[in-house]
């Protein structure tokens, strides 16, 4: 009999490696998990690269299927069309969730997947009510169902980082997108 057979197949948007370093362990027990990078916002490609191979290292080390979707910055750059100096949390980042979690939503409906979640609310710099307001928007628009979880709750990011450390993965210091780094570098000048 397949162990997955009575478990829900669920597709994890995965943002990097470090946050799909705790998530996917508090999922298995109930769903059949398959991780989904699709981060067309990282800038540049290479730092792109570096977070998708470490994602793909936490897949493994739980032994669930991955899947890099190839970068579409051109798509990502025309939704947040004007919303260059917005700062993170504001109407930039909501865009750019959206952005990447409708991929997953049709990606799930596409590939007979039953529920779709994200690592993004396992950090302290997202605003869950919206991650989860994009979430059961996409999930009436495709039909599949969405998980609102709060992964940060109970010391989730703490656990991501020293687990992602432990691991000796790839830990980006900048949310992403092309305005996270130059913000970041602004703040270290």
């Amino acid at each position: 009999m397949d162990k997955n057979a009575s478990r829900p197949k669920l597709l994890l948007h995965a943002c990097c490696g470090v946050c799909s370093s705790y998530v996917p362990e508090l999922l298995i027990p109930d769903y059949d998990v398959t991780i989904y990078y699709e981060n067309s916002n990282i800038y540049p490609s290479e730092e792109f690269q570096r977070r998708s191979d470490a994602a793909r290292t936490m897949a493994e080390s739980f032994g669930t299927p991955f899947i890099e979707v190839a970068q579409d910055q051109s798509a990502w750059f025309r939704d947040v069309r004007g919303h260059a100096s917005d700062d993170e949390k504001g109407p930039r980042c909501s865009i750019c969730m959206a952005h990447r979690m409708r991929k997953a939503f049709a990606y799930a409906r596409d590939h007979q997947f039953d529920v779709v979640t994200t690592t993004l609310s396992v950090s302290r710099n997202k605003i869950i009510e919206t991650i989860h307001d994009i979430g059961r928007a996409l999930s009436e628009e495709f039909g599949v169902e969405y998980l609102d979880r709060d992964f940060k709750k109970n010391g989730g990011e703490d656990t991501s980082q020293q687990r992602s450390k432990q691991a000796g993965i790839y830990r980006q210091n900048y949310c992403g997108c092309v305005y996270s780094m130059v913000a970041r570098k602004r703040k270290q000048s």
